[in-house]
């Protein structure tokens, strides 16, 4: 079965002054580790929603296929929203969804989130104390009801929740780092 990746890369990184698809990380931009990620662990396709100085990113970059999500600036919802639509025409039975932001994820992590991808799965990547992260499986029979309820900056979030024990947990703190990358003092310690 088929399982695409999702990268979201469209927002313009208030708190750090920048869009972080545009940091330097281990000599390219951190957008372009990202989707490796996605692509290394089998994802096809992988999908990688812009926004904020997207013309930028994709002068710097050669990133899978690119969509342009021109409301990045009303939250993380609506970069979900467009590329779950640009995904319905794929062969994918299902889409691990993660964010740009996260540089000690790895293909390990995404694999063992998207082991059992089908139609109606759901899995959530956790981390120390149960904490829950990304990435996250979201089989396609669920595509309309996270499309429904994803506004703000809320993504999949309330649509997980509401799931309940549907939802697989998966530990992945063994093999990947949920940390992110929000602040200046972080993307300065980030090896460029």
């Amino acid at each position: 079965m088929v399982t695409a990746g999702l990268l979201l890369a469209a927002g313009a990184g208030r708190r750090l002054g920048r869009p972080k698809a545009l940091l330097p990380y281990r000599g390219r931009l951190l957008v372009d580790h990202a989707a490796a990620i996605l692509t290394a662990a089998g994802c096809q396709p992988v999908v990688v929603v812009l926004g904020a100085q997207a013309d930028q990113v994709r002068a710097r970059t050669r990133l899978p296929d690119v969509v342009l999500n021109d409301d990045w600036a009303t939250g993380m919802g609506s970069s979900l929203r467009a590329g779950l639509s640009a995904l319905t025409s794929s062969a994918a039975v299902a889409v691990v969804v993660t964010l740009v932001d996260m540089p000690g994820l790895t293909p390990a992590a995404v694999r063992r989130v998207g082991r059992d991808a089908t139609a109606d799965a759901l899995a959530v990547a956790t981390y120390a104390d149960g904490r829950r992260g990304h990435p996250v499986l979201l089989g396609r029979g669920h595509w309309a009801g996270v499309t429904a309820a994803a506004v703000g900056d809320r993504g999949a979030r309330d649509y997980l929740r509401a799931q309940g024990e549907a939802v697989r947990l998966v530990p992945c703190a063994d093999v990947a780092d949920d940390t992110d990358v929000d602040l200046p003092e972080q993307a300065a310690r980030l090896p460029g």
